[in-house]
Order: structure tokens, then sequence, then C-alpha cells
């Protein structure tokens, strides 16, 4: 994040003490999950996402998803601080995973495809391994094919709200010298 201007970084720290707090009843509620359903516990894995995403999407800069996923973790670790490793971990990996592909492009493409893949991937493969550590081998083939759903699809629809977040940030001007759109 060379040469990342105040603007950027404030953006990203106001979007991922948003998210944050977002993060922080998500905790509550995969424990939950964990708790009492645990096939569905994948559904609040995609509201991690939410911030890396509309700071990505709005900002377009190499970094900000990875910056706002921590800043998200750290604000959601102060409602939890028992489970502070993996808030933290949480909005790491997140930023990790969601800029990779566009990271493989050099940052220079922004299609939507690649942050619906980059979700989707994310999914997979965080589901399969939290499956494969709460015992998969206990449960039964139906048993797979709903947890590993819940965790594929729950990343793509918070992308996809955090996508409608960004492009109305944008309509409403928060980004406009951020991304080099100055006005005359």
């Amino acid at each position: 994040m060379h040469g990342t201007s105040t603007r950027i970084l404030l953006s990203c720290a106001a979007i991922g003490v948003g998210g944050g707090l977002i993060a922080g009843g998500s905790g509550y509620l995969a424990a939950a999950f964990a708790a009492f359903g645990p096939l569905l516990y994948g559904l609040t894995v995609g509201s991690h996402f939410l911030p890396s995403v509309v700071a990505f999407a709005l900002l377009r800069r190499p970094g900000t998803a990875l910056l706002t996923g921590l800043i998200a973790g750290v604000v959601g670790m102060a409602f939890a601080p028992q489970w502070w490793f993996r808030y933290v971990a949480t909005g790491l990996l997140v930023g990790v995973l969601l800029e990779l592909p566009f990271f493989l492009t050099r940052y220079r493409r922004w299609d939507a495809w690649m942050f619906y893949l980059s979700g989707v991937v994310s999914g997979a493969i965080i589901g399969a391994v939290v499956f494969f550590a709460q015992g998969a081998e206990h449960y039964a083939w139906w048993a797979w094919i709903i947890s590993l759903a819940c965790w594929v699809a729950s990343p793509p629809f918070f992308i996809w709200i955090g996508r409608i977040i960004a492009r109305a940030l944008e309509r409403a001007g928060v980004a406009r010298e951020s991304v080099g759109q100055r006005q005359p």
C-alpha cells in the first residue's frame, strides 16, 4: 500500500469499524449455530466478507480488503475477547482470499465475477476445513452437502450485498477522489 493516501486509510478504517460491529454480532450467532445447528454454522461466514468487499469494490486499491478485514477483526474482537484470534485471523484470511484473484491479474481487472469466484472458493476451502475440524466422519453424506452448501453460498451472498453498498457509496460520491475521479 505504498503511496496510500490518508483518505484511503480512513475509508478502510470507517468501513472496517462498521464491519467489525457486524462481525461482533455474527460471532455470537455463529456460536449458537455451532452449538445447536452445526450444519448451518457456515451461514455466518459471509458476514466477515462484507467490510472487505465494500472497501475493495469502492476503493479499488491493492491491500484495502486486507486492511479493512484486519480492522473489522480487531473491532469484532472487542465484543468477544475470548475469540480474539478467530476474529483477527478470519479478517486477515478473508482479505487475502478476496484479493488473490485481483493480485493474480496485477489489479488490472475489477470484474464482478472475480469477487464471486473468490467468495465461492473461499467458502469451500474454509467450509471443508471447519467441517473436518467439527468431526466430519460423524455426519451422514446429506449433512456434508447441507453444511458445505451453507459455507459456499454465504460468502457470495454477502459479496453481493457488499457490492451494492459500494455502488451506493460511490454514487453518493464517497470515493470520488479516492479512486482518482476528481470533479471539475
